[in-house]
């Protein structure tokens, strides 16, 4: 996904936000949404678990128009879009696969150290670059054509590692925004310098009622045109287009 530069990078001063609701979408309860990521109109959702990965394409809360499978033994990680390409990582199998971005259909493999967790792109001076997540403080930056490592930085709040580090997203307004796994919060990271300038509490989306511990938030996308958010979780029956506001 296209994004304007990377501003300068901001104070220490880290906001408190909250993602309060302006549309509900259906979402396939099914699906163990490993990542989301528009293209204009069309939204790409990647799932996981072996043997039901997936990757998927078509207007945000219908059915998919286009879907392919991940075989087995392969557990789908996040997903991201460059130019013609379109890249789904694997959690723990070394394995990054590119993929035609209309048909889906997969190109080649790319092998990569350590886990794979979340993938977006970034514009920034220029020139595009992939940024990865792998569980830890860590984002890792890649080229957007070869999956090469081509650095990366620590992420820092208040001094300390913001470790767990999901689904990423590269917003148009320059910041890369992260799921801390196994909760309903969203961090917002000047890639810059590593440093989190905003903590954003995501809770009460979906019912507890409706929760099971296996149903994390897990998926941001950036709407584009706007400056709101669409959010869902692992098996979650809804989708969330939402604004963060302050506390």
């Amino acid at each position: 996904m296209a994004a304007t530069p990377v501003r300068a990078a901001a104070g220490p001063r880290v906001q408190f936000l909250r993602a309060v609701v302006r549309d509900t979408l259906p979402h396939d309860p099914q699906a163990f949404t490993e990542g989301l990521e528009f293209r204009g109109a069309i939204l790409y959702e990647s799932t996981g678990l072996v043997g039901e990965s997936s990757v998927r394409a078509g207007l945000p809360g219908k059915p998919p128009s286009r879907h392919v499978e991940l075989p087995a033994p392969y557990f789908g990680e996040g997903i991201t879009l460059s130019g013609a390409r379109l890249w789904q990582l694997t959690w723990d199998d070394g394995i990054a696969v590119e993929r035609d971005p209309v048909t889906l259909l997969e190109r080649r493999r790319v092998s990569f150290r350590g886990e794979g967790w979340g993938l977006c792109h970034q514009q920034i001076g220029g020139r595009g670059r992939l940024v990865m997540s792998d569980g830890t403080d860590r984002l890792t930056f890649r080229d957007p054509d070869t999956f090469t490592d081509t650095g990366g930085i620590n992420v820092r709040q208040g001094g300390a590692p913001a470790a767990q580090l999901n689904e990423l997203e590269c917003a148009p307004d320059g910041f890369v925004y992260a799921n801390v796994h196994m909760t309903d919060t969203i961090l917002r990271i000047d890639p810059r310098t590593g440093t989190v300038t905003a903590h954003i509490d995501a809770t009460g989306l979906l019912a507890a009622s409706e929760r099971r511990e296996d149903q994390q938030l897990n998926g941001i996308a950036a709407v584009p045109g706007t400056n709101m958010f669409l959010l869902t979780g692992k098996r979650w029956p809804r989708m969330f287009q939402v604004s963060f506001m302050p506390r």
